[in-house]
This record gives structure tokens, C-alpha cells and sequence, in this order.
């Protein structure tokens, strides 16, 4: 029995998106969110800060319901900027200063119910992995 496969059912793994009214983003997100699956075995869900559905209130609580006792929520986003330092920290309940909070999703008033632990880490920031696929990208368009 791999004793690591009971562990990652209890932990929870929320891909977080910006949300657009375009769907190209959201693609992205979900093919990313079905290829970590498949790599990592965990319990995942992606959530947007705006404009597009789920909203990360609602996918903590499908999380929440599914029983686990972790979320780690990763922001999709290349760098840090207002959304990660504030908007995203203060929706999941875990900033303490919300001044510089300039929510613009349209789920401000729903709410979490989870009270498990929630992780949230970097944004995908500067990382060879990426730099390969920049390299592909221009070699391929010569």
C-alpha cells in the first residue's frame, strides 16, 4: 500500500486564475488543472478572482466538502502584483492589512466555509522550465 496516496487525499489543491470574459485563460487553467491531476494525484479545483466561474470561495468549499484536512492554493500568475499581495490573500482570508485591496470580482459576499489549513504560495515566477518554453516558441517561429 503506498502510504503516500491516503496522504494526498487529504490535501486539496486550488489552481487560482485572474478570470477574463474572454475563455482563453480559463482553457488554460483547466488544461493545467487536468495535467496536474493526472501527474500528482491530489484533489484539485481552480478558482478565478473575477469574472469567471468557479469563484475561489466556491472552490475551497467543494474542496471543503470533499473532506480535506489542507489546501495548498497556487496563484497562476507569472509574477506578484495587487491581485496575488492583496485581493487573492484577503478573499481566502488570510491577510491582515486589506488596504490595498481593490477587489473587483463579483463574488465578494460569498463565503468560505472551510476551517482546515490553507497554504498559498508564490506566484510561477522566473524559472528555466519556463525559459525552454520561450526558446521553443521563438525556434519554432523561425
Amino acid at each position: 500500500m503506498d502510504s503516500n496516496s491516503g496522504s494526498k487525499n487529504n490535501i486539496g489543491v486550488l489552481l487560482v486564475g485572474h478570470g477574463s470574459r474572454l475563455p482563453y485563460g480559463e482553457d488554460v487553467i483547466r488544461e493545467l488543472s487536468q495535467m496536474f491531476k493526472e501527474k500528482e494525484h491530489y484533489l484539485v479545483e481552480i478558482g478565478f478572482m473575477n469574472i469567471s466561474k468557479p469563484s475561489i470561495p466556491t472552490a475551497i468549499n467543494k474542496l471543503a466538502k470533499a473532506g480535506v484536512k489542507k489546501i495548498v492554493v497556487t496563484p497562476v500568475f507569472l509574477a506578484h502584483g495587487v491581485h496575488t499581495k492583496h485581493d487573492i490573500p484577503h478573499i481566502l482570508g488570510i491577510e491582515d492589512n486589506h488596504e490595498h485591496s481593490h477587489s473587483h470580482h463579483e463574488e465578494e459576499h460569498e463565503e468560505i466555509e472551510y476551517d482546515g489549513e490553507i497554504i498559498y504560495t508564490e506566484p510561477i515566477g522566473a524559472d528555466m522550465r519556463l525559459v525552454d518554453i520561450i526558446r521553443d516558441r521563438v525556434n519554432n517561429a523561425l
